[in-house]
C-alpha cells in the first residue's frame, strides 16, 4: 500500500507528524507539502524532523483563496501523476486539505480525511474551513473523527457509519511525542525573552489569527488587552504574533511597550507547548489550543462566535466567549480569579484523545480490528 500524506500549514504538520510515523513502520508513504504557509510549515517540519518528498511553490501574497485553490490543484495533480497512491490523506479544513482530497477523488483515488466531523453549523464562522471540511466529507472513503461528538455530526450528514472511525485526535499524541523528547522536563531552545518572562511571574498566553476576527474585531481585541495588563500587573501577558499583516500591524500599533506584555514572533511547537502547560490561562481563537490545553490542565477562554470543539466547553476546560470584549473580560476574570476551579482540571482526561489516534488510523487504512476512542 502507498499513502500519499498532504500537508500545507502548522497544524496540519503537528497533527500529521505521528500520523506519518506510525504510517512508515507499515506502509509506503509520501509526503506533500503544499506551500501554503511556507515559513510557519518550515518551524514546524523541523520540530518533527520531517522532510517532505514534495514541495509546492502555491503561496503568493495577497492573492486569493480561488488562485490558491488552483494552484494547490495543478500542483497536486501532477503529484498523484508521479507518485500513483493507493490513498491521500488530508488533515482538517484548510484550503490544502480540501484541494488534495479533490485533487485525489478526480483522479479515482481513495481519501483519508484525519479529524474529519468537526462542525459549527455556520458556512461563515470560521470561514473557509467550515466548507472545506464540510466538501470533504461528501468524497473521503474513510472519516478519522477524533471524538464521538464528530461522528454523530457526520451521521447526521448522512456518511454511512461503516466509514467512520473515531480515533481520538493526533494532537494528543503529538503532546505525548514531544513531552518525551524534553531533557527533565523542559523543551530545549525556548527563547531567552519568554523564558524571563515565565521566572518573572505567572503567565498568561494569548493567541490570536482567524480571519473572521481581523479589523476593528481585533483592534477592539487589543484594546481589551491594553486593559487587562493593567488591571492585572502581576500577571506576564505572552502573546506570540501571527506573521499576517492583518494581525502584526494592529497588535503592535496598539500593544507595543507595555512593561507586562511580551509580544514576540510565533514560537516553534516545544515552545508553544510548554507555554500552554505555564499559563494560568489562554486567551485564544485558535482550534489546536483548545485541543492541546486540556492535556495540562489550563483553561481557554475562546474568542469566537462558534467553536467546532464543544467537547472542552462541555467538560469544563473552555469558556466560548464570542467576539464582545466586554464577556471576554469577564470570562477572564472569572477564571483569574477561582484557583480551585482552575486546580480541578488537573486530575481530568483531555476529552479530545488518549495518544493512540495514530494507531487507530493506520490500523483503519489496513482494515485491521481496533477499538474507537471513547473519550
Amino acid at each position: 500500500m502507498k499513502v500519499l500524506v498532504a500537508l500545507g500549514t502548522r497544524p496540519e504538520v503537528i497533527k500529521l507528524a505521528t500520523v506519518i510515523a506510525a504510517l512508515k513502520q507499515r506502509v509506503e508513504v509520501t509526503v506533500c507539502a503544499s506551500g501554503q504557509h511556507r515559513e510557519m510549515l518550515q518551524q514546524a517540519l523541523d520540530a518533527f524532523g520531517l522532510r517532505p518528498e514534495h514541495i509546492l511553490d502555491t503561496m503568493s501574497p495577497g492573492r486569493s483563496l480561488n488562485i490558491l485553490a488552483a494552484r494547490l490543484l495543478e500542483g497536486m495533480d501532477a503529484v498523484l501523476e508521479q507518485e500513483r497512491p493507493d490513498w491521500v490523506l488530508a488533515q482538517g479544513d484548510t484550503t490544502t486539505a480540501f484541494c488534495a482530497g479533490l485533487a485525489a477523488f478526480q483522479r479515482q483515488v481513495r481519501v483519508g480525511h484525519v479529524e474529519a466531523g468537526l462542525r459549527t453549523g455556520d458556512l461563515n464562522s470560521p470561514f473557509p474551513e467550515e466548507a472545506n471540511r464540510s466538501l470533504l466529507a461528501r468524497i473521503a472513503s474513510l472519516h478519522f473523527a477524533p471524538t464521538r461528538l464528530a461522528a454523530q455530526a457526520l451521521g447526521a450528514e448522512g456518511v454511512d457509519p461503516a466509514r467512520i472511525r473515531v480515533t481520538g485526535n493526533t494532537v494528543v499524541d503529538a503532546i505525548h511525542q514531544a513531552q518525551a523528547r524534553w531533557p527533565a522536563g523542559i523543551p530545549l531552545g525556548i527563547p531567552t525573552d519568554i523564558r524571563a518572562r515565565l521566572d518573572a511571574g505567572p503567565a498568561v498566553l494569548v493567541t490570536c489569527h482567524r480571519r473572521e476576527n481581523f479589523g476593528s474585531v481585533m483592534e477592539a481585541f487589543c484594546t481589551m488587552l491594553a486593559r487587562l495588563s493593567e488591571r492585572h500587573p502581576e500577571l506576564q501577558w505572552i502573546f506570540p504574533v501571527h506573521l499576517n499583516p492583518a494581525v502584526r500591524e494592529p497588535v503592535h500599533r496598539l500593544l507595543g511597550g507595555r512593561p507586562n506584555l511580551l509580544l514576540t514572533d510565533p514560537v516553534d511547537y516545544h515552545t508553544s507547548l510548554y507555554l500552554i502547560r505555564h499559563a494560568r490561562l489562554v486567551l485564544s481563537d485558535s482550534g489546536g489550543i483548545q485541543e492541546e490545553a486540556p492535556t495540562f490542565g489550563t483553561p481557554v477562554v475562546v474568542m469566537r462566535q462558534h467553536t467546532e470543539r464543544m467537547e472542552g466547553v462541555h467538560a469544563g476546560f473552555a469558556t466560548l466567549a464570542g467576539q464582545d470584549t466586554e464577556v471576554i473580560e469577564r470570562s477572564v476574570d472569572a477564571w483569574l480569579g477561582d484557583e480551585a476551579r482552575r486546580n480541578s482540571l488537573r486530575a481530568r482526561p483531555n476529552p479530545y484523545g488518549d495518544g493512540q489516534a495514530s494507531a487507530r488510523i493506520l490500523a483503519a487504512l489496513l482494515d485491521e480490528p481496533c477499538e474507537d476512542f471513547r473519550g
